[in-house]
């Protein structure tokens, strides 16, 4: 159930602001009774009420990513800091149509973290959106009550409305280089300069991210792609029922899964299915920031569109090898792919164009073919098709038994712990007693 806040103020610049402390935990706080009385009805979810009063320490998070959109490293990260946190995930706002007052959607999702969703009046200017965050945020914080212990941002714009939070360590989990992709704001490069200055640590996603900033910080780690093995490796069993709208495509099949937008080398993909129109090419992924209208269309080349990441091992199981089209780009620089270690564990062959740290960590060995044009990826895949499976997945699983993202999380929460930031130990040992938080299936 979502949970809806909202209650309007004034703001320096003469909007209406949200002043959802009157509404979600005044102080003193009113009676239920009161409450109706001023027209304020408490009806959240109950799993809400129980996770803003708990008494576990708190992680503040500041995505640019939804929560509920493409499972990738901030879930993966996310949900498992959970067992040991009360998380919050602060996600940029919804502009939503129409003159009602700003609000604060809330749900828990079933990994136990709470996820607040922003939503502001279209045609909003910048500034006000920028003071209705903060409003929104620190209302919110308000009633979760105790202090921040750590703040851990994605996206150094949240230091517009989040730069003020006083938390006991800061981190910056680094894993894209939003700078350079598409539609990026022209203050990213001075708010990270921000972030930095700020952070107590910074993670990074990748062997070049890492490279890029580990000049900038002192406490610079790198903590590259790690994979959930158990899940993807379902993709193994021959009792994985196959989906329906793959069922009846011919054999072979080519896959890929992720996010379809301008990291993707469309010309490649069209060269290939022009070449193969014996080949099933599938592409499973939500669109962004490009206009699915300019995709290209063959009869063998299939967008089967957004997909959960419970369904991903049913798609796997049933595809002969994987590409990964990426276009050689600003936007692909630093990029390193979650998927490749997670086509690995279903036992995928993968081809891959030359992305810096797939070649780097995946490109030797024979984990991962690296191909940089249509003909040698036609080549490399036609390799794969021919190449007995056993040895190569040998090989793999014993790779892939050296990580995992239990192990990141572990191995991040050594350098929380190193950083200060649990400052009352036993807090967070009552909050595993509490609570045992499921992950996704």
């Amino acid at each position: 159930m979502v949970s809806s806040v909202s209650n309007p103020g004034t703001s320096s610049h003469g909007k209406s602001v949200p002043v959802l402390q009157e509404i979600l935990e005044p102080t003193p706080r009113i009676t239920a009774q009161a409450d109706r009385a001023a027209g304020f009805v408490d009806d959240r979810d109950a799993s809400v009420i129980a996770l803003l009063h708990d008494a576990g320490p708190l992680l503040l998070c500041l995505s640019h990513l939804r929560w509920d959109f493409v499972w990738q490293r901030p879930q993966h990260l996310l949900s498992r800091a959970s067992a040991h946190y009360r998380v919050v995930y602060f996600e940029e706002p919804i502009l939503t149509a129409g003159d009602g007052p700003q609000s604060l959607d809330l749900h828990v999702s079933p990994e136990g973290v709470l996820i607040a969703v922003p939503h502001i009046p279209a045609g909003t200017d910048p500034t006000t959106i920028v003071a209705l965050q903060r409003s929104l945020l620190d209302t919110l914080l308000l009633e979760l009550g105790n202090a921040v212990a750590v703040a851990w941002f994605y996206t150094p714009m949240a230091m517009d409305f989040a730069g003020h939070v006083q938390a006991t360590t800061v981190v910056y989990d680094c894993m894209d280089e939003l700078t350079l992709f598409r539609g990026a704001s022209p203050r990213l490069v001075l708010l990270e300069r921000q972030l930095l200055d700020r952070a107590d640590l910074v993670f990074t996603g990748g062997r070049s991210l890492y490279e890029a900033k580990r000049g900038l910080h002192p406490h610079a780690h790198l903590f590259p792609s790690s994979v959930d093995a158990p899940h993807f490796q379902q993709a193994r069993s021959d009792r994985t029922a196959p989906p329906s709208d793959q069922a009846d495509l011919p054999h072979p099949r080519i896959g890929y899964f992720g996010v379809i937008d301008e990291r993707i080398d469309y010309a490649l993909l069209d060269a290939i299915a022009v070449a193969r129109p014996d080949w099933s090419f599938i592409m499973l992924g939500p669109t962004a920031k490009i206009d699915p209208a300019s995709l290209p269309r063959h009869p063998n080349l299939h967008w089967l569109g957004m997909k959960s990441y419970a369904e991903l091992p049913a798609y796997l199981a049933g595809w002969d090898a994987g590409i990964m089209p990426f276009a050689l780009n600003e936007a692909t620089r630093f990029i390193s792919p979650t998927k490749t270690p997670e086509f690995l564990a279903a036992g995928v062959p993968l081809v891959s164009t030359p992305i810096a740290d797939v070649v780097t960590d995946w490109g030797t060995g024979g984990m991962v073919s690296i191909a940089a044009d249509p003909d040698a990826t036609i080549a490399a895949i036609e390799a794969l098709l021919a190449r007995p499976i056993e040895p190569w997945l040998t090989d793999v699983d014993h790779r892939l038994s050296q990580q995992s993202w239990d192990n990141t999380w572990g191995r991040m929460m050594e350098f929380l712990d190193s950083a200060g930031s649990h400052a009352d130990r036993s807090a967070i040992t009552a909050a595993d007693d509490r609570r045992t938080i499921p992950r996704p299936d």
